[in-house]
């Protein structure tokens, strides 16, 4: 495990998926990271690469050939190498290598870069395509927050707040993990989405392209709360497993398949390229409040 810290946030990642384990506030004493107990959900912030969500039939299309890979992709389940690591950031780097190269063809380095600042955590990816040739892929978070922070609340004290009203609906995941069709009504010209835990029971709440790049966890019975901010990322899930203190606030270059998916990575909703040598880069970044 690697730490990092200043005088407010104490931050530990795991280099196992370059996973973040710990958001410790020192000044509020409030852990913000789910636990990880394994009855409920056993992971706490795993990163997804090089797909987001579930390929129709576990499988895609790639010049011709068929590729298997499981939901999420692979990137959570490898070793990272440091970089670099100073005491508020440190530098993960993951490269393509034999084993990746049979479920997804493409040659790469992909990096997670955390940095803090006063009461922030921001959360780097980049993607080097390290090819002769254009690459596709996706990219996002799944940080689980802690639900309620403290003792006296209870989960449905809370609610979201996106910095601007929006007209959102949700896209609805069937039962083999893929986008539905069509949406369903869920924010209808508002910015407050009131939180229970039966909101998840029909797993995430998946939005596109929202107008809002920043969502509050708040509640009017305490000051405490995060602040998420998500510029540049067009899709954004809300998830927690049933009946888990937790909420996952998911920032995604990419999606799920959808029910009517022709399996062709090129066609692939979301998905993004990059030309042989060219970098991508996204950010998220967490406040404690």
């Amino acid at each position: 495990m690697y730490t990092i810290e200043n005088d407010v946030l104490r931050v530990q990642i795991n280099p196992m998926g370059a996973e973040l384990s710990s958001l410790f506030n020192k000044t509020t004493g409030l852990e913000y990271i789910w636990s990880g107990d394994a009855s409920y959900w056993g992971k706490k912030s795993p990163v997804l690469f090089p797909i987001v969500g579930t390929l129709k039939d576990n499988q895609y299309f790639l010049n011709g050939k068929s590729y298997t890979m499981n939901r999420h992709g692979f990137a959570r389940e490898k070793m990272f190498t440091v970089l670099s690591h100073s005491a508020t950031s440190i530098h993960f780097e993951l490269q393509s290598d034999e084993h990746s190269l049979q479920v997804y063809s493409f040659q790469f380095n992909f990096s997670l870069i955390y940095t803090i600042s006063s009461t922030s955590l921001s959360v780097c990816y980049q993607v080097k395509n390290k090819g002769n040739e254009g690459m596709y892929f996706s990219v996002g978070g799944h940080p689980a927050f802690r639900l309620p922070l403290t003792d006296k609340l209870d989960y449905d004290d809370y609610y979201l707040s996106f910095n601007k009203n929006e007209m959102a609906g949700r896209w609805p995941i069937s039962p083999d993990g893929l986008i539905e069709s069509d949406s369903v009504p869920l924010l209808e010209n508002r910015n407050e989405l009131k939180l229970s835990k039966s909101l998840f029971f029909k797993d995430a709440i998946v939005l596109k392209h929202l107008e809002s790049d920043e969502v509050q966890i708040k509640s009017d019975l305490d000051s405490g709360g995060i602040s998420f901010s998500f510029k540049g990322f067009p899709y954004l899930g809300i998830w927690a497993a049933k009946d888990a203190n937790f909420i996952c606030i998911e920032p995604w270059c990419g999606i799920a398949d959808s029910v009517d998916s022709t399996k062709v990575l090129a066609e692939k909703e979301g998905i993004e390229y990059l030309n042989a040598g060219e970098l991508f880069e996204r950010s998220w970044r967490v406040t404690t409040l």
